[in-house]
């Protein structure tokens, strides 16, 4: 039996807002921040990237990494209370980026290790996992929570995303591979950093805590696609298509479809091509075609985009300016990770 998923909170830090609130907001708007880094390229030009207005710009990596996602475990804490986050079982998990330059893996280590001393002192009844990298790393977690909500862990489930590419070996290697968004690079992204949580339960122990339901989880999948950015043919939408296939299972195609798309696309054109790809794939998943990337406002989010995403979905839902009760999220790591998470809107049947 399949035990219902709900996001009782949400949490973002973002170059376009502090809060998921005030991030919803600007993506909303269309607000874009971009702005010239103090890091010159080849061409001895300023890069131009989307950072975080409060940390300072000595700071690289994972100093960057650790700050932004305490920042969302602090909004969490705040919409939940103490009582609830450290009166029972709690597990943590973890979306970091992938192993690359600027970001080891002993960075990944660091920052889980960090993350736990933040616990330590506050309940010993917690777990502090990393579940995924990358830009699905997020959307692996959920589905993560899902298995074990039907095994019977019926707990709270914290799922953090946390990115930021503002490091300067991270720079050089994205400039290296052409894929920094930059004059004569027609296949680039602007780097963005920021963080994204969902807090989750059943649906039942929702009920006992009287906690609100922002949204229900109908499904999280993932799937591991073969052809990367790397391969001669680029992406044909294999794994994504399966993710996505595998996120929607439990609707009725023929009466609900999904209404909105949140996709981490960013300019790069091996995963603009492996979204049409998709969307013929797929064509009776999605009411239409069409989708949100939000990147244009906040740049590309690694990491936290999966987290991010459901954010942005929660809020449409809370503001009742979503098109409809069904948001898919959907997002692609480097290493081939391809992932989907189906939330729908509160009180539809």
């Amino acid at each position: 039996m399949n035990t219902e998923v709900e996001v009782v909170a949400v949490g973002a830090r973002t170059p376009v807002g502090f809060t998921a609130a005030s991030s919803a907001a600007a993506v909303r708007a269309g607000i874009c921040r971009y702005a010239e880094y103090p890091f010159i390229d080849l061409r001895g030009e300023r890069v131009v990237v989307a950072a975080d207005a409060l940390l300072e710009t000595r700071l690289e990596g994972r100093d960057r990494v650790l700050p932004m996602a305490e920042s969302v475990l602090d909004e969490l804490e705040a919409r939940l209370g103490e009582e609830i986050l450290y009166g029972g079982r709690l597990t943590v998990l973890l979306a970091l980026p992938e192993a690359r330059p600027g970001f080891s893996e002993n960075d990944a280590a660091w920052v889980v290790q960090s993350v736990e001393a933040r616990f330590r002192g506050k309940t010993s009844k917690v777990s502090v996992e990393l579940a995924g990298r990358g830009n699905a790393g997020a959307l692996r977690a959920v589905e993560q929570v899902m298995k074990a909500c039907t095994e019977g862990r019926d707990h709270l489930f914290l799922v953090v995303g946390a990115e930021s590419y503002h490091h300067s070996e991270t720079f050089v290697w994205l400039e290296r591979g052409r894929r920094f968004a930059q004059p004569g690079v027609r296949s680039g992204f602007t780097p963005g950093e920021g963080a994204g949580g969902l807090a989750l339960m059943s649906a039942g122990l929702r009920r006992r805590l009287g906690l609100p339901q922002l949204a229900l989880v109908r499904g999280a999948c993932t799937a591991q696609e073969e052809r990367l950015r790397e391969s001669e043919t680029g992406s044909f939408g294999v794994a994504m298509t399966q993710a996505v296939r595998g996120a929607v299972a439990g609707l009725d195609l023929a009466r609900e479809g999904v209404d909105t798309v949140y996709t981490d696309i960013n300019g790069e054109r091996y995963r603009s091509e492996e979204w049409g790809f998709v969307a013929l794939r797929a064509p009776k998943v999605w009411k239409s075609a069409g989708y949100k990337a939000p990147s244009d406002c906040w740049g590309d989010m690694g990491a936290a985009f999966g987290a991010l995403g459901g954010v942005l979905a929660v809020q449409s839902f809370a503001r009742r300016y979503a098109r409809g009760p069904r948001a898919l999220v959907m997002a692609g790591s480097d290493s081939g990770l391809r992932g989907a998470m189906l939330l729908q809107a509160p009180q539809v049947p």
